[in-house]
């Protein structure tokens, strides 16, 4: 294998004949592998092996194995044909550091159940989750793994499976009858389980080196904490890992559209005791993988069964820990890496409209009292039938929580409120209708967002801004910044620390940062700083009020 770690077809070709080797299932498919292979150290030199990509070049590819290559990206959303000709077993290296990597626990941790629900996971991708979960774990700890069969219709994933995991000895499987999605197959998934901790998995992950043990060591230590691994990155086309140092370790947060955004560590964070090395506080997860004490996961009432498919179900376990008694944390010492994939190859056939938003409306509805409005102003305050939340409403009720303005100011006082704003809306220029306009920056692409002007079209949106008391003019966590380039503004993550970010709005109607007005340049629908002069161009109409929404005003952001 050379250097680059490519395809190399020799191999792809032993794999294919391997596979008529096997047990019968699982010979009449023709799958690789066909049992367990041995599993890899760090003289391994096979593709991927030490957690390195394995690249595969599509055009050097023959027609045929094109074909394969094109279709396992279709069917998965990543690239099934590399993962297959890298080891179910392949070796990762110990990607802890420092204090991490010398401390002990003890013997006597909680028994541990590991459950994946999956839905027509590809088959190297599945087996590849569920070894490293058994090489990597204790094995007088990992009492089993749950494999929750959430209706797949592929044949990889019936008899020969099951033939397969019955060499494992240590995993179970379970099947859904229909449909159900994630948070359903995962509520099932707990039934069936008997260990005191539940670990829920994704099915496309893998567990590195002492990834369960300081999960474990936390509920042992307070069972009503909920612990998350360091969730590393790898990547969908080549398969190499990505880990991040305890330091830089994000944590989660969410924007008032109800969605999950990863976010910095705060200063207050990185000044806690033992840090960078003991675990971190999280405003919420992504819910994609965690550790709960299975008592403690049935006193918070599990998932919200009303819910559909998935989509918001990780907030509302994140609030409930919160509101209700609990602490979310993540643990730098533990690292599982997961394959996140650019869209979803999964297709729906469900019997509600807008199964996500009918999952937030239930989530706004029962932990965000007044602030819900945030929420539905970002949806116009069209809404779907989000059934019935009484039973909801009563277990909060009955678990004494606490409200989400506690859940604000001790949890996540870094979320800005738009209500505080000192003034909120769109930006016009005096001289035309012209407004500031800007979309959210896309991480993927990673281009620069500069601010333009643009016809007002008074429907919030890119043209909505707020005011905060700290002088950051903001969307959500974008704020204006002057260092993007020069001469112009741009948007970028909000940093707190003024600086390029900070900018006034005063009694003249002028937008200024450091002596600076901020100027319309008709001609190119451009915006810059330039001295100030008392030209109409340098002049803008901003509402002063904080914002206050109202499906009367229907004012969306």
């Amino acid at each position: 294998m050379d250097s680059d770690n490519k395809v190399n077809l020799k191999h792809a070709q032993h794999a294919e004949h391997s596979n008529s080797n096997g047990l019968s299932a699982i010979a009449k498919l023709g799958l690789f592998p066909s049992s367990p292979p041995p599993k890899s150290d760090e003289h391994s030199t096979g593709p991927g092996e030490g957690g390195q990509a394995y690249k595969v070049e599509r055009e050097e590819l023959p027609p045929g194995e094109r074909e394969k290559f094109d279709q396992g990206w279709k069917v998965n959303a990543f690239n099934q044909y590399a993962s297959d000709r890298i080891s179910v077993r392949r070796y990762l290296p110990d990607y802890r550091e420092g204090k991490c990597r010398v401390d002990t626990y003890s013997p006597n941790l909680p028994s541990t159940s590991v459950i994946i629900c999956f839905h027509n996971e590809a088959w190297s991708v599945l087996l590849r989750s569920v070894h490293s979960v058994i090489d990597r774990s204790p094995a007088h700890l990992l009492r089993e793994v749950i494999l929750v069969d959430d209706f797949s219709d592929l044949p990889h994933l019936k008899e020969a499976l099951e033939e397969y995991m019955d060499m494992l000895k240590v995993v179970k499987i379970v099947r859904t009858k229909q449909r159900e999605g994630l948070i359903r197959a995962r509520m099932l998934g707990a039934e069936h389980s008997t260990g005191d901790v539940l670990v829920f998995l994704d099915s496309h992950i893998e567990c590195t080196t002492g990834w369960l043990e300081p999960l474990l060591e936390r509920i042992a230590y307070n069972s009503s904490i909920v612990v998350v691994p360091v969730i590393s990155t790898i990547n969908d086309k080549d398969l190499k890992v990505y880990t991040s140092k305890p330091r830089d370790v994000q944590v989660g947060g969410f924007d008032w559209g109800l969605t999950f955004r990863w976010h910095e560590q705060t200063q207050r964070d990185k000044n806690r005791p033992g840090a960078p090395y003991s675990p971190v506080r999280t405003p919420t997860m992504a819910g994609g993988l965690f550790a709960i004490s299975r008592d403690y996961f049935n006193h918070l009432g599990k998932y919200d069964p009303g819910m559909e498919v998935w989509g918001g179900e990780n907030l509302e376990l994140s609030f409930k820990i919160w509101m209700c008694g609990g602490i979310l944390e993540t643990s730098v010492c533990s690292y599982v890496g997961h394959i996140f994939r650019g869209r979803s190859p999964y297709k729906w056939d469900v019997k509600v409209k807008d199964p996500l938003k009918r999952n937030l409306l239930r989530l706004a509805e029962v932990w965000l009292d007044d602030y819900k409005r945030f929420y539905y102003a970002r949806i116009g305050f069209k809404t779907v039938d989000y059934g019935d939340v009484s039973e909801r409403k009563a277990l909060r009720e009955n678990l004494k929580c606490h409200s989400f303005e506690w859940y604000l100011t001790n949890i996540y006082p870094e979320l800005f409120v738009p209500s505080k704003a000192l003034a909120s809306g769109d930006i016009e220029n005096v001289a035309a209708p012209q407004c500031l306009d800007a979309p959210v920056p896309n991480k993927k692409d990673r281009k620069t967002v500069i601010i333009q002007t643009w016809p007002c079209h008074k429907q919030g949106g890119n043209q909505f801004w707020l005011l905060s008391p700290e002088n950051e003019i903001r969307r959500d966590d974008y704020c204006w910044d002057s260092g993007v380039q020069e001469g112009s503004i741009g948007l970028l993550h909000c940093h707190g620390s003024h600086g390029n970010q900070m900018f006034t709005y005063e009694n003249d109607n002028t937008i200024r940062h450091q002596g600076q007005c901020l100027e319309m340049r008709p001609k190119s629908a451009s915006v810059r700083l330039a001295r100030c002069t008392g030209s109409v161009n340098q002049l803008w109409k901003f509402n002063r009020k904080p914002y206050l929404p109202s499906k009367e005003n229907n004012e969306q952001f």
